[in-house]
């Protein structure tokens, strides 16, 4: 038996370091980007522009000049970039930084609640057709967004909800998108229906079986579509490039397009940290919510 034992375990423990060494080989191989786009951002202009060759990522092996180009004023002077523009002297980075969250925010509690509906209905209740409507459902996952960008446009114009962030925060409202409704759905199924029979036989309607018994145990999923909502509204650039006119009402991504066609590539290092700033959120909310999100991404694959 020992001698099973040891023939068995040893190769565990020798695949498990392998695993571990292979994950932080490539975490740190896809962090790589992100070091340099922060050491770009302390450089100044003058250093750029006088050391061209050090714009790429190999540049990050040169320590021993690092001491000579720290500026990380870099960061002040990019979040006050905008008010040389004239008539905007009160247009800081943290409008376009408000402007983003509040519309995030919205799109993501929009996308959360009608998304788990939806998906409740789909995973929980019986009734005719619901095979085909989720069918229909899944189908347009496959339909590009350009397809129906104008005529979406046009129904929007008609509102008269141009030029405000209607458009950015009412479709969230509407069902949450399929890939969230589809991976929640995944999810709830893998929640025993016993409870559901339980609640019932207590006279639990099926609005408080989605509320105290779905949602408290379907965390790890709600937190999973939280994030992949938070990360696509807050990087949107086409949609508040369309529909948005004021300047004033601009988001962090449209600001960092304009910053790109104020300064081009003169000004480098000014760009990546308006960039370093607009990530900021998102890697502190990932770190926060790894743990779930990881959680949620593996058990919405089980079946019932």
């Amino acid at each position: 038996m020992m001698r099973l034992r040891r023939r068995y375990v040893v190769p565990e423990k020798r695949n498990s370091l392998l695993a571990r060494i292979l994950v932080v080989i490539f975490a740190a191989f896809f962090t790589i980007p992100l070091i340099w786009c922060l050491s770009v951002s302390l450089r100044s202009t003058e250093h750029m522009s006088a050391h061209p060759e050090q714009m790429l990522p190999s540049s990050l092996l040169l320590r021993e000049e690092w001491p000579d180009f720290l500026r990380a004023r870099n960061y002040t002077e990019a979040w006050y970039a905008f008010t040389d523009i004239p008539g905007k002297e009160n247009l800081t980075f943290s409008i376009f930084f408000r402007n983003t969250a509040l519309i995030t925010v919205f799109s993501v509690v929009g996308t959360v609640t009608t998304a788990s509906l939806v998906a409740f209905a789909f995973a929980r209740l019986r009734f005719k057709g619901r095979t085909v409507l989720f069918t229909i459902m899944l189908s347009t996952m496959f339909l590009p967004a350009q397809v129906t960008m104008m005529t979406t446009f046009m129904l929007w114009d008609k509102l008269h909800l141009i030029d405000t962030w209607g458009p950015l925060i009412i479709p969230a409202f509407f069902g949450g998108g399929a890939f969230n409704i589809f991976l929640l759905r995944q999810f709830f199924l893998t929640i025993p229906k016993a409870l559901d029979e339980a609640a019932l036989i207590d006279g639990c309607s099926y609005i408080g079986i989605y509320r105290h018994i779905i949602m408290p145990l379907s965390v790890p999923a709600i937190v999973t579509i939280s994030l992949f909502s938070f990360m696509g509204q807050w990087n949107n650039l086409m949609g508040p490039l369309i529909y948005l006119n004021t300047m004033s009402k601009y988001t962090a991504s449209i600001a960092l397009k304009l910053f790109s066609d104020q300064y081009g590539r003169a000004d480098v290092p000014h760009l990546m940290a308006a960039s370093m700033i607009n990530t900021i959120p998102m890697l502190v909310l990932f770190f926060i919510g790894q743990r779930y999100f990881i959680k949620g991404v593996q058990l919405s694959g089980l079946k019932e």
